[in-house]
């Protein structure tokens, strides 16, 4: 029995080659606590049974392969060591090598071939550039008294990895020596290692009790876990089978069963297990029995096998036995279901874990892990298992997840002293993303390939969020460093102090990270410079809008920021030079600061907050003014010296600020004062009327007397001239006195001031360009944008408004009762226009010595038109209380000279072509006075018939009003008719017109 023991161990590894005399059994060393690294979980799955622990999966796993390697073949699998200096001759002749004992074999026997590969450096060692594990002093060959040691062999090394004890080694190796002995012929792959285990120990092959008692627990979870829990195959929750065994689990948990022995206990969970573990899709029994390759369990198992890789001793370091290690954990893959593709998956995912569990200090698992994830990507493209693309999904999420939680700040990862690793992590981190997006990703599928590059895109994001997280460091120690100068004198803005941080947070990127970070993105310097240009220009665009004038503060930030975007724009020139586009991408995304646009925006402000003030000020003086004639000797507003003096203030502050852009914006200041000038016009002739406001409404055709029953003709002249409708504004007017005539000339000398005023403005403002640094001879060439168009304009037209309100008031409504109600009522001899003449005379006085000379012709003039008009309405319109006869035209006529010589004033007055220009219409209408009637009557049918025609034979039509007096126009005649008094004129418009004989 010892001798087949013998033939079925696991062979010697490559640690030591003398075999010595037989030994007391090693004592395997105390398992050092696995690496681990909490805040990264494990991709490959968790277990619906918490009962099992690591220690516990740690050994199931060796037993699966002590198992496999047991079965697999009947020769001893010893290896020579590499390490042993007798093998150190050279040829790599073996002559030294032991003759004898277990561990000799003949030259071509398996275990002697494997020695001689062995003797080169591990393969997966060499692949993946592994460092060997450090020795610690007195390891080696020989103890510490320089007797030799025993070789291990590949089984024990494993054991000892695993911190598997001798005594639970020593019962697994007997069982299975039993499992052997009676399943001859049997391969591994058709039994269930946990159910024979039980079958074959008992409680006399452990301790005590308690360790018997946890083994069985141990064994009946994983049968448990294997085959209900995590079975290969989906289980129907009504499987009788699965029913039984989990009915005998739970009762064995709670009181332990014989095992050890064939008893019934036992008869009765081998059928079931067995019924579990050799189901078929089809329904058919299995020769292979699953029960350790369903998901996760069996990725847990192999993870465990996997971590032996790794030196006891040098936890960062692979055993150098990797090679011998592999090769029979490879083994196990009939058991675990496990195949190449899962093999490279797990593989990488324990570098990786190693790399990050041990401190990330060892780079060489780090490059591993990116090696073997590259036969990964080979992998994904070929394979569309759906559990393999669950695990590699997890696991590829799992390791990009860690790697851009230090790539997305890598500013606060990595700094000069420790950059090296960063380009380990980026190319994991790219390689695992590519893998997400180029073979797991629908979307990426539906696109063409040309349109995503992966690795430039993640590299564009790291740099993106990184740089924001720099900057936002370096906004709080820039007000830091703000706040802690305050007591200072002429302490640094804060975007100034940011302004030269970023600029050399700017000089480090392309220096430390742009070189590494260019492998994957070629302009990897010139998106951290658009990045950060974005991020101080949202900061600068902040600061800019939170002022209204240039300060001190905001002429050194806006110099900072000039010089750190040249600074910027030409490392993203620099970096891009050998671009596709010649780096036009990237200085799109760098639109300019342009300081000077923030000083002209900061300038605007400031005449906004002017040009505000100044339209305030002006609607609550003029809200106030009273128009008073006395308030100063030249008879114009306060309010309007106030608003001149505003004007050349505002100008005078504009050009003393401190830019260098005066002519481009001063036709916007300009354009700004020129509104309110007109504003204020506006206001200033707002309610003061004009010529239609004061002129009565013009009276229908009637020679009706009171009570008449033609009273759709004379029901408005039935009323008292002086009652007739006016327009609602007099009623306005005569309740304020900042309307009377006074007032009004106070307007109209106001708006004049402010005309000419304004054109000294003009003048200065072509000094004040003069002696601009910024101006040029252009800005001279031509008056645009320095001269005020729209008020002068409107001042203008204020003062024709005004005069003309003043003349048809003074007319129309102060002098009503001499001239409507007076003039001509009754006997025209005996209500001349005398009365009129001296009322106007008086005005006339008051006007002149109030209206501006500059005005006072116009104002007179109009004053002179609104009389002739006032007189012909008179003549022609004047209601039922007037008429005239033939004997009455030379007092008409000697009345309108006199009203002539009023204007004349003997040559003092308007000068007579003046008075000529404005008489023809009254000139041409008296002659109508001394006309007889029959010539009258004769005329007005030629006209009436001339203006309508044949239509107008059968019967005349009554003409219409149209106020523009003339001899040879049909309503003029027929007024002049309608006044006449005599029969032959009352007999034609009764005959006509059907109007009655008598006034």
């Amino acid at each position: 029995m010892a001798h087949l023991f013998r033939d079925l161990s696991l062979g010697q590894s490559k640690r030591e080659m003398t075999p010595p005399p037989i030994q007391p059994p090693i004592q395997p060393p105390i398992m050092p606590a696995k690496p681990t690294a909490p805040d990264l979980p494990s991709p490959l799955g968790q277990l619906a049974a918490p009962q099992l622990t690591d220690s516990d999966l740690r050994l199931t796993a060796y037993e699966i392969f002590v198992a496999v390697c047991r079965t697999s073949t009947a020769k001893p699998l010893s290896f020579v060591s590499s390490n042993n200096n007798s093998s150190s001759n050279n040829g790599g002749s073996n002559s030294d090598s032991p003759s004898s004992g277990p561990g000799h074999h003949s030259p071509n026997s398996p275990g002697l071939q494997r020695s001689i590969t062995s003797t080169a450096a591990s393969k997966v060692k060499k692949a993946f550039g592994l460092k060997s594990p450090k020795k610690s002093p007195g390891s080696g060959s020989g103890s510490g008294h320089g007797k030799p040691k025993r070789p291990l062999t590949v089984g024990e090394l494993m054991r000892t990895q695993m911190g598997v004890s001798e005594a639970m080694d020593s019962r697994v190796r007997r069982a299975l020596l039993r499992i052997v002995a009676s399943q001859v012929g049997r391969r591994i792959e058709s039994v269930v290692v946990p159910l024979e285990l039980l079958q074959q120990l008992k409680l006399s092959d452990f301790t005590d009790h308690e360790e018997y008692d946890a083994w069985q627990k141990r064994t009946l979870r994983v049968l448990e876990a294997g085959l209900i829990l995590h079975p290969q195959m989906p289980l129907d929750k009504s499987n009788s089978a699965a029913q039984r065994l989990r009915q005998l689990i739970r009762g064995a948990l709670d009181r332990p069963i014989e095992t050890g022995k064939n008893n019934e206990s036992l008869q009765v969970l081998r059928s079931a297990v067995m019924a579990l573990a050799s189901r078929s899709s089809e329904g058919s029994i299995y020769e292979t029995c699953h029960w350790a390759d369903g998901f996760p369990l069996n990725l847990r198992l192999y993870e465990m096998l996997l971590e032996a890789c790794f030196d006891a001793n040098d936890e960062t370091s692979i055993a150098d036995e990797v090679d011998e290690l592999m090769e029979h954990i490879k083994k196990t893959w009939v058991i675990l279901g496990i195949n190449q593709i899962f093999h490279n998956i797990c593989f990488t995912w324990i570098l990786f874990h190693r790399f990050v569990a041990t401190g990330q200090v060892e780079m060489d698992l780090l490059y591993a892990a990116d090696a073997q994830l590259a036969e990964v990507a080979k992998d994904a493209k070929i394979t569309k298992d759906p559990e393999y693309s669950k695990v590699l999904s997890s696991t590829l999420s799992s390791i990009l997840g860690w790697a851009e939680k230090r790539l997305l700040a890598y500013h606060d990862t990595f700094d000069a002293g420790n950059v090296d690793s960063m380009q380990g992590i980026v190319s994991l981190g790219v390689s695992a993303a590519k893998i997400l997006v180029e073979d797991i990703s629908n979307e990426y599928r539906r696109k063409r390939k040309g349109e995503v590059d992966v690795a430039r895109n993640r590299i564009d994001t790291y740099i993106r969020s990184s740089i924001r997280t720099a900057f936002a460091q370096r906004m709080e120690k820039a007000d830091s460093s703000r706040r802690a100068s305050k007591n200072q004198p002429n302490p640094l803005p804060v975007l100034a102090i940011l302004a030269k941080d970023v600029g050399e947070l700017a000089i480090n990127e392309k220096k430390v990270f742009s070189p590494i970070l260019k492998i994957w993105h070629p302009l990897a310097a010139g998106v951290a410079v658009a990045t950060l240009h974005a991020c101080y220009g949202n900061e600068l665009k902040q600061f800019v809008s939170g002022i209204m004038e240039l300060t001190p503060d905001a002429v050194q930030v806006l110099r900072a920021a000039d010089k750190l975007e040249k600074d910027l724009v030409q490392i993203a020139v620099e970096d891009s030079v050998d671009s596709d586009d010649g780096g036009k991408a990237i200085i799109r995304e760098m639109p300019p600061y342009e300081a000077e646009a923030a000083i002209a925006n900061l300038v605007k402000g400031w005449m906004k907050t002017r040009l505000d003030t100044l339209k305030e000020w002006v609607d609550r003086n003029l809200q106030q003014e009273v128009w008073n004639p006395r308030a100063n000797q030249e008879g114009f507003a306060p309010s309007a010296v106030e608003v001149l003096r505003i004007l050349d203030e505002t100008l005078d502050a504009f050009f003393q600020l401190p830019i260098p852009m005066h002519p481009a914006l001063l036709p916007d200041l300009m354009a700004g004062l020129d509104r309110c000038v007109q504003y204020y016009v506006t206001k200033a002739k707002s309610g003061c009327g004009s010529r239609t406001t004061f002129v009565p409404t013009m009276p229908s055709l009637t020679r009706c007397t009171i009570g008449s029953k033609f009273g759709s003709f004379g029901k408005k002249k039935e009323k008292t001239p002086n009652s007739q409708k006016r327009n609602p504004q007099v009623a306005t007017v005569n309740g304020d006195n900042s309307f009377g005539i006074s007032q009004l000339c106070v307007r109209i000398n106001t708006l004049q001031r402010i005309r000419t005023e304004l054109e000294v403005l003009e003048k200065k403002i072509i000094t004040y360009l003069r002696n601009s640094e910024s101006a040029h001879a252009e800005d001279f060439s031509n008056g645009l944008g320095k001269k005020f168009e729209l008020s002068p304009v409107a001042c203008v037209e204020g003062v024709q408004q005004l005069c003309e309100a003043v003349a048809y008031r003074i007319v129309f409504h102060d002098l009503s009762h001499v001239l409507w109600d007076g003039l001509y009522i009754g006997e025209p001899s005996s209500s001349r226009i005398e009365p009129f003449i001296q009322e106007l005379e008086k005005n006339l006085m008051i006007i002149s010595d109030t209206v501006h000379e500059r005005v006072r012709t116009r104002i007179i003039t109009d004053i002179m038109r609104a009389s002739f008009d006032g007189f012909l309405l008179v003549l022609l319109a004047g209601g039922p209380s007037r008429a005239f006869s033939r004997q009455d035209s030379p007092i008409i006529e000697d009345d309108y000279r006199s009203l002539k010589d009023l204007f004349w004033a003997g040559g003092d007055g308007l000068p007579s072509e003046l008075i000529d220009k404005f008489s023809p219409m009254v000139t041409g209408v008296l002659p109508l006075f001394r006309t007889d009637t029959e010539s009258l009557i004769e005329r007005f049918r030629r006209v009436t018939l001339e203006t309508y025609g044949s239509s107008a034979r059968s019967k005349l039509p009554l003409p219409p009003t149209s106020g523009n007096w003339n001899p040879t126009e049909p309503n003029t005649l027929l007024r002049v008719l309608c006044y006449r008094n005599d029969e032959a004129a009352t007999r034609f418009l009764k005959k006509t017109y059907n109007l009655p004989k008598k006034l």
